[in-house]
């Protein structure tokens, strides 16, 4: 299904930080940066969330959220109005979302298992969660109630994306090995491929939308009926989806060439102009790719890199490791 690739140089440089934020005590799982690019929230396994002034390089203490399980995922809305949280164990959900300019937290009940990724819809009315319970919801932000899904899907929720018109949401499953999208009226599914993998942990790198709705981009990894029964091993840099494709939406055929050169696609990131593609990989390498073009622009030797995302214009780069920094 897949067509020709994009082969990655050999070549890396090495990257230097312009600032480090340090205080989380075990790993982080998600960050997002507010529209103005000065402030950031990060999500960590240490059960707590914490917003950042990047200028000052340092928490604002304040505004710190602390959980009884861990925060899984994190989501700013384009206008900076909500910050929102998900999260949990193996038995708590919590997802919430908080209005920046009277502090005013709404809870989100519904799920059966803890969030594993949420996003916010890009007119800043919608909040999308994807669980281990098998199923994706969308919420009112201004109300706090369900108003479509649960979307029940064939495995454990990896990551959920709206389009850009919200109309669509696209899901990943389970070890990256099956992507879906949704059509959010008709709450009916419009297409599949892949299948989930037998996994205890899923891939938590995010699916972005390009091309005016038509087409999806995501770390993916096709797999046999056999090699859909394995269990991978999370320890294994090679085990998970090593390939980034861009997929026609209203299909899920793959479009162009893929982008080709890690071991284990661990986080990326899209710029909001679509044309800078970023990667992270056990392989301990960041790459920055031209995303129309494919062409591998830049690689960078990372230690124990986890996820990356970009600044709302581009300017600036953020990654976590598995030491707790944000970098």
């Amino acid at each position: 299904m897949a067509s020709a690739s994009i082969k990655a140089a050999t070549t890396k440089s090495i990257l230097k930080p312009s600032i480090t934020l340090k205080g989380h005590e075990d790993e982080i799982w998600s960050m997002s940066y507010f529209p103005d690019g000065q402030r950031m929230i990060s999500g960590s396994n240490d059960k707590t969330a914490w917003q950042w002034d990047l200028k000052a390089g340092k928490e604002i203490e304040e505004v710190r959220s602390n959980w009884e399980g861990r925060v899984n995922a994190v989501a700013v809305s384009r206008n900076g109005q909500w910050v929102a949280t998900g999260g949990g164990d193996d038995d708590r959900v919590e997802l919430q979302a908080c209005e920046v300019e009277t502090g005013i937290v709404k809870t989100f009940k519904g799920h059966s298992d803890h969030i594993n990724s949420i996003d916010i819809s890009t007119d800043n009315t919608l909040l999308a969660s994807g669980s281990c319970d098998k199923t994706a919801r969308i919420w009112n932000l201004d109300t706090g109630k369900l108003v479509a899904g649960p979307f029940k899907t064939i495995g454990r929720m990896g990551t959920v994306r709206f389009s850009p018109d919200s109309k669509k949401l696209a899901v990943k499953l389970d070890w990256g090995t099956c992507l879906e999208i949704w059509d959010v009226q008709s709450q009916k599914l419009d297409v599949r491929v892949g299948k989930p993998g037998h996994s205890h942990a899923v891939s938590l790198s995010p699916i972005f939308w390009t091309n005016k709705n038509k087409t999806v981009i995501t770390a993916f990894e096709f797999t046999t009926d056999s090699e859909s029964m394995k269990l991978p091993d999370i320890d294994d840099a090679s085990s998970g989806p090593k390939m980034i494709y861009e997929f026609d939406a209203s299909t899920l055929e793959t479009v162009g060439a893929s982008f080709e050169g890690h071991k284990r696609v661990t986080g990326l990131a899209l710029s909001f102009d679509h044309t800078l593609l970023a990667s992270a990989s056990r392989d301990d390498a960041i790459k920055l790719w031209a995303f129309e073009s494919r062409q591998l622009l830049a690689s960078f030797d990372i230690k124990n890199i986890y996820q990356l995302v970009l600044s709302p214009h581009s300017r600036q780069l953020a990654y976590t490791t598995y030491n707790d920094d944000i970098y």
